[in-house]
């Protein structure tokens, strides 16, 4: 296995830092935190570099809110300058760990996505059913064969297990300075168990995440040989022919987790029938169409809701369309022609009120 070192210097060097800058300034210039940052930008940058070069850099504290999403979370957010660093980390560290990643980890990658996933699990229905062979005393055509695994690690940035995730890191990274700058960052985090946990929010733990459960996608790709496995954060799906391969696929998969010092949800891990639909990133996935998710159709009609009071009265039809036009782009991967027409409509008349 390659390793690396000599590799701090590059991370912290002004060049690196003017780089994550212009990551974490994206889509968000007209904040006001980051205008008045970019007001003094070398002087900041050369206040980080000599913080980051002396071993004396310390994250600000994380400001923590809720949101309902439609389930709640807690979510921390980090000071701009920290997120800066965040960046100049990862911009050092992918380069090096994403070529090991599997090709169906989809999360908070370059050219991946939920879109992508969805159209990998698209594929792999068609390969499991054999081209959407329909079962005996078939009811309509997505009575099709097969099944999935479909499944989520309990609590999973709550137990991320910091000695474990180091152990990984440290098989690759020997800058022992590397180390100690992702150790800060791990211990800003106020967890309720010592030594465990990542925020919800932040960019490294999403970095962190993939590189944990790296570990779950090479063992069941090289030792299970699992062929149709998707893994998108911490939820995964497996579809196979054979109820009962999945079966033994998932009794393995909890022993190994052991190792991880994660556990799968006793709740949110079952082996369900393709023809059923699968509950999949926000969608239903049937064999011939897809259907948003109602928790996600609810959770559009609070989010307009709230986009007609902040654009006040005087609210124009481009503005409520250009306001929602994100979530059509997610929306039209389903079958909702019908439904986006009709909010269109809708949107087009409470302009006029």
């Amino acid at each position: 296995m390659k390793t690396y070192r000599n590799l701090y210097q590059k991370m912290c060097s002004i060049k690196n830092l003017h780089l994550a800058f212009k990551k974490a300034r994206r889509n968000k210039s007209f904040l006001s935190y980051v205008i008045k940052f970019e007001k003094n930008l070398d002087g900041e940058l050369k206040k980080l570099n000599k913080e980051l070069s002396s071993l004396t850099y310390n994250p600000y504290p994380l400001k923590k809110f809720i949101i309902r999403d439609p389930k709640t979370r807690t979510i921390h957010a980090s000071a701009f300058r920290d997120r800066i660093v965040y960046h100049a980390l990862i911009n050092i560290l992918e380069p090096i760990f994403d070529p090991t990643f599997i090709h169906d980890s989809f999360a908070s990658r370059k050219n991946k996505g939920t879109l992508k996933a969805v159209q990998r699990f698209d594929y792999f229905k068609r390969k499991v059913s054999r081209n959407g062979k329909l079962i005996n005393n078939q009811y309509n055509r997505n009575d099709i064969e097969g099944y999935a695994l479909k499944a989520d690690i309990k609590h999973y940035f709550e137990t991320v297990d910091h000695e474990v995730l180091l152990t990984i890191i440290k098989r690759k990274i020997k800058d022992e300075r590397i180390i100690w700058l992702i150790k800060q960052i791990l211990n800003n985090f106020d967890s309720e168990i010592k030594l465990k946990g990542m925020p919800l929010g932040n960019l490294t733990s999403q970095f962190f995440a993939n590189i944990y459960l790296n570990e779950l996608d090479q063992f069941v790709k090289n030792k299970l040989k699992a062929r149709y496995y998707i893994r998108y954060v911490d939820d995964f799906v497996i579809l196979h022919e054979e109820k009962e391969k999945l079966s033994g696929y998932k009794n393995k998969i909890i022993l190994y987790l052991k190792y991880l010092k994660l556990e799968l949800h006793p709740n949110k891990s079952k082996i369900l029938q393709l023809r059923r639909g699968i509950n999949f990133l926000g969608y239903r996935v049937f064999y011939h169409h897809k259907l948003l998710r109602k928790s996600n159709l609810k959770k559009f009609e609070r989010n307009y809701k709230e986009k007609i009071e902040n654009l006040g009265g005087d609210v124009h039809t481009n503005q409520l369309l250009a306001s929602i036009e994100g979530w059509f782009g997610y929306a039209m991967w389903a079958d909702t022609y019908k439904l986006r027409k009709e909010i269109m409509k809708r949107a087009k008349l409470d302009s006029l009120k």
